[in-house]
């Protein structure tokens, strides 16, 4: 792909018409048709009508989505999407919604305000104070959670040795004993924990509910990452999975996975607006004074110069609607346990997980590491060439195996 788009910098203009020509015919072969129905990695969603067109629009409005003052309709976009978002996942009326680029950046903003507010609840101001001198804070997840939360973790000041990995069943989940165990030595000091809506490679959901209530009288901060899970809620045959999500203090997920809107869009939700406001306590001289019913978007999110990514969440959800997104969502897990019962029929391929959302995690013949890995590669590597259909592979309990990850509308 390099040596097509490989030319020298021009030292003059080039007509924009043979730019676009050359650019369509260069990277024709790069291209990945992740939006398509045969497509089943990475979780990646397509885009609907709507939300492919008011991504078209948002790209020619061209507007930024800092503050009020640079873009009204940006900003009012934001205010009725975000009322949508928790009305629709069923969260605290209260809470206050951020849009960013994806989970990574949902996760960050989330952890950082809980940072904050524990170190808080501790007698200690981030905002004044830093971080050097605070009491160490505990930070409690999966040893199978998502990388970002870890990332997230670490570009806020948290360390490896800080984080506590719990050790996780079958499905990678964390074991709600070896959890309780670790909250009660680490009792009276600040703490977060990281709770999975949808583990990456099985889909499990870890117990929301009694997590919270294992941290009931602690100094704590419950997050969910949710980044394709939490649109289980809108589901009654799947919300059961999240019973008690509304117990937490923040959530975080993407609009570009299960919601089908085009890439990047994340969403982050905290219920206390005062604690999510504190992660940015900073102002521009030059963005005006802030004020009532005047949404300032770049307040909920690190990003100052932004995208105008709240159009696109609104076009996608009037255009589905409550119903339209529960169908998506259902419809894509039935098709995944449709896949899960025709891969038991291939000799020699067992399904690993529990099929209860949309992933469904094979493995082929060697159960030895070296052997499953070569084979797992090879397999995704010939039917990727073929062209019929695009599977991937993943890394479960040290061995590669092939997933299937459904989150086309």
């Amino acid at each position: 792909m390099i040596r097509e788009l490989d030319r020298p910098l021009p030292e003059h203009r080039t007509p924009a018409e043979q730019v676009i020509r050359d650019l369509v015919s260069d990277v024709k072969r790069g291209l990945v048709a992740s939006a398509g129905p045969r497509y089943f990695g990475f979780v990646v969603g397509g885009a609907t009508p709507a939300s492919l067109m008011a991504d078209w629009l948002t790209s020619a409005w061209d507007q930024n989505a800092q503050v009020y003052a640079t873009s009204p309709a940006a900003a009012a976009a934001e205010v009725i999407a975000a009322r949508w978002i928790v009305e629709l996942l069923g969260l605290p009326v209260h809470s206050s919604v951020g849009f960013v680029t994806g989970c990574q950046m949902a996760n960050f903003t989330a952890l950082a305000s809980g940072r904050n507010a524990v170190l808080e609840r501790a007698g200690w101001d981030v905002d004044s104070r830093g971080l050097f001198g605070a009491e160490p804070i505990t930070v409690f997840m999966s040893e199978c959670g998502h990388a970002t939360v870890r990332s997230a973790l670490h570009m806020m000041g948290v360390g490896s040795a800080q984080i506590r990995e719990i050790p996780s069943d079958a499905q990678g989940r964390m074991q709600l004993s070896a959890l309780e165990a670790e909250i009660r030595r680490a009792s009276g000091q600040p703490m977060i924990l990281s709770v999975q809506a949808g583990n990456v490679n099985s889909g499990a959901f870890e117990p929301i509910e009694a997590v919270a209530d294992l941290v009931r009288e602690e100094n704590a901060w419950l997050h969910v990452d949710g980044a394709f899970g939490l649109w289980a809620a809108v589901s009654p045959e799947l919300n059961g999975h999240l019973k008690g999500m509304e117990r937490a203090d923040s959530w975080a997920t993407d609009a570009h996975k299960w919601l089908n809107v085009p890439y990047d869009s994340g969403i982050v939700i905290v219920k206390n607006p005062v604690q999510h406001r504190s992660l940015k306590t900073s102002r521009c001289a030059y963005a005006g004074e802030e004020s009532e019913g005047r949404r300032d978007g770049s307040s909920w999110a690190p990003e100052n110069s932004r995208r105008a990514r709240a159009f696109v969440v609104y076009a996608v959800l009037r255009e589905l609607g409550r119903a339209g997104v529960q169908d998506i969502v259902e419809r894509c897990c039935m098709l995944a346990r449709c896949f899960a019962r025709g891969v038991t029929q291939i000799p020699g391929a067992q399904v690993l997980n529990d099929v209860v959302l949309n992933q469904v995690l094979v493995r082929l013949g060697s159960t030895t590491a070296n052997g499953a890995d070569a084979l797992h590669r090879a397999v995704a590597a010939r039917l990727q060439a073929e062209g019929r259909c695009w599977l991937g592979t993943t890394t479960w309990r040290g061995i590669r195996h092939s997933g299937y990850r459904s989150a086309t509308g």
